[in-house]
């Protein structure tokens, strides 16, 4: 799933592409992913004639900003969104089109179709799911050291599944949890609060430095992901743990070694993040 570099990059893609264009239809052809309105003739009469003055992000999710409108996007696992001339055919996983006045289509592609699209008027867009619950933005005043140490003292779940909670920080996944870990040294089954001060504070600076590197390098190119412009990441080539099982640790020379926490797949050190007896 595109985390939150993947979709940062992604955002600036789309605002150099389809940045003030005029919708002049929408052709869907899986309507479970509009999931507000529930009526599919609600959501395209809305957006018709809208033109898009905005492209935000909150987390994961994409906010296409119009007129009216604030429509809110999330890829789930390998939806992307490219722009293409009107006249180029369509292959099976096109499933939304946005057809601008200018003769070109911003066009969702979905493999598995877990995307999703909420439309709502602008400015009550946090106001209800999917984004009233979500936790700060990591780059943000409000993701501070205090912050996530309060959270984290407020449970005992292991520390991996707990910075995957959305409510906790937002757009931390997988790749980027495991290699924060990684980078703070510590072992990814460590109960959340346990943490010292030390970790917290190390913890905390490498979940920003993580993000901030990815963010620059376009993302991480994992399985299918690659930006609205069909170009790839370069953060995988930076990656310390993440897809590298067996291999060598680049700062103590250990092989890496991979185990499920929380129900997801997990790389780590042995030696650089020993599990500490709580």
């Amino acid at each position: 799933m595109p985390e939150l570099p993947e979709v940062e990059t992604v955002r600036k893609t789309l605002e150099n592409l389809v940045l003030n264009k005029t919708i002049e239809h929408i052709t869907i052809s899986w309507p479970k992913m509009i999931k507000n309105p529930t009526e599919i003739d609600q959501f395209t009469d809305a957006l018709k004639g809208q033109t898009i003055k905005k492209i935000g992000r909150r987390g994961k999710f994409l906010i296409f900003y119009t007129d009216v409108y604030a429509l809110v996007s999330h890829l789930r696992m390998e939806g992307k969104y490219a722009v293409y001339p009107k006249d180029e055919p369509f292959d099976k996983h096109t499933h939304v089109v946005f057809h601008f006045t200018d003769g070109t289509d911003l066009r969702y592609k979905d493999v598995r179709k877990f995307g999703t699209m909420h439309l709502f008027k602008k400015g009550t867009e946090f106001e209800g799911p999917p984004l009233i619950d979500l936790g700060p933005e990591p780059f943000s005043e409000e993701f501070t050291l205090d912050y996530l140490g309060q959270k984290l003292q407020k449970t005992n779940r292991k520390i991996k599944p707990t910075l995957l909670d959305q409510k906790i920080v937002v757009g931390l996944g997988n790749i980027y949890v495991d290699e924060a870990l990684f980078r703070a040294k510590i072992h990814p089954e460590t109960i959340a609060n346990t943490l010292n001060k030390e970790q917290l504070l190390k913890l905390h600076q490498e979940i920003i430095n993580t993000l901030s590197e990815a963010v620059q390098k376009g993302g991480s190119t994992i399985r299918s992901y690659i930006n609205s412009q069909g170009e790839i990441g370069m953060f995988q080539l930076e990656l310390l743990v993440y897809g590298r099982k067996g291999e060598s640790c680049k700062d103590c020379g250990r092989d890496l070694e991979k185990t499920v926490v929380g129900g997801r797949g997990t790389h780590f050190c042995p030696n650089c993040q020993p599990l500490e007896e709580s």
